[in-house]
């Protein structure tokens, strides 16, 4: 069963009076986020959750998700109590669920699995890579130069991380090009798994300057493409030994990646982010729009070879 929190209907349950107040989800469930005029003490909430639970239970709703804002932290406790399980948490709220039905499993889906991240592998005109030395983190002290890397962060497309952690990270301005690889893990930062996309970004037009980000970095330059393959660390490793067969590829003109390009789903006016090969599938999607869909600094040449800009020092 496929859940997402962007189906939830947008019509209100009925009130009444001295029950908790939600929206219904499109799966016979209960969104309850509107704490507006909440009970007022923890033992008034407590009472008025085992009033609603019997209600949900008698109108046939399934799953109950329970967003509890930090103002209303207080209530955690009494929830906990009435069989509701902690699901996840931010910095403003903390979500907690329950499932009602007792004639079948749980149907919820768990909090988010992957955490994301990207590389960013930029290339000049005079086939030299973008290269990073990191202050933190497991490479500190090792010498290792490394592509720009760093985390998605929430709302963010793939292709506008890579742009934006190349530009905080080195001051270079590039554009989304293609995807050349993926790679996924498991075993990260509090047991979630990892989704790590390798980007080709090109150099947009006009003067470069390194600007290095100092308190995340202790080195940026330009390396030679061969010098960068070369890289003791790296070399060894199968994984990174295939990652930059794919940068070399692309840098050699034989290898275009996933484009990308921004389409409605037909659902809703939204426009997500689509990866996908071959430049011969661009005639379908262009059939129903126009070029400004298309991600990177070049569109209309989108099946062009890899390459970079000049004027870079």
């Amino acid at each position: 069963m496929s859940w997402s929190a962007g189906d939830a209907a947008p019509q209100p349950a009925a009130p009444q009076a001295g029950l908790l107040q939600g929206h219904e989800d499109n799966y016979d469930g209960l969104i309850v986020d509107d704490f507006e005029a909440p009970p007022g003490t923890a033992a008034e909430f407590a009472d008025a959750l085992q009033g609603s639970l019997a209600a949900w239970r008698d109108k046939g709703y399934r799953g109950i998700w329970l967003k509890l804002p930090t103002t209303r932290a207080h209530y955690v406790g009494h929830a906990v109590d009435a069989g509701f399980d902690f699901h996840h948490a931010e910095q403003d709220y903390v979500m907690l669920t329950t499932w009602l039905p007792t004639d079948c499993e749980n149907k919820l889906p768990p909090n988010a699995s992957h955490q994301v991240g990207v590389g960013a592998f930029v290339l000049n005109e005079r086939r030299e890579v973008l290269v990073v030395q990191e202050k933190s983190g497991p490479l500190r002290g090792k010498g290792v130069w490394k592509m720009p890397t760093g985390l998605v962060q929430q709302g963010e497309d793939v292709t506008e991380a890579a742009e934006r952690e190349v530009l905080e990270e080195t001051g270079v301005r590039a554009r989304f090009d293609a995807v050349l690889a993926m790679r996924q893990a498991h075993g990260f930062a509090w047991g979630k798994s990892d989704m790590f996309f390798v980007v080709a970004l090109k150099l947009e037009p006009g003067p470069q300057v390194l600007q290095m980000q100092e308190d995340e970095l202790v080195g940026v330059r330009w390396m030679p493409l061969e010098e960068y393959f070369a890289e003791p660390f790296t070399a060894a490793r199968p994984l990174f030994k295939q990652i930059h067969a794919a940068c070399r590829a692309y840098a050699n003109g034989t290898y275009r990646g996933l484009h990308g390009r921004k389409l409605e789903t037909g659902f809703s006016a939204r426009q997500d982010l689509l990866l996908f090969g071959e430049a011969a599938d661009r005639a379908g999607a262009d059939e129903e729009g126009g070029q400004d869909a298309w991600i990177g600094l070049d569109a209309a040449g989108a099946g062009a070879a890899g390459g970079g800009a000049a004027g870079n020092t």
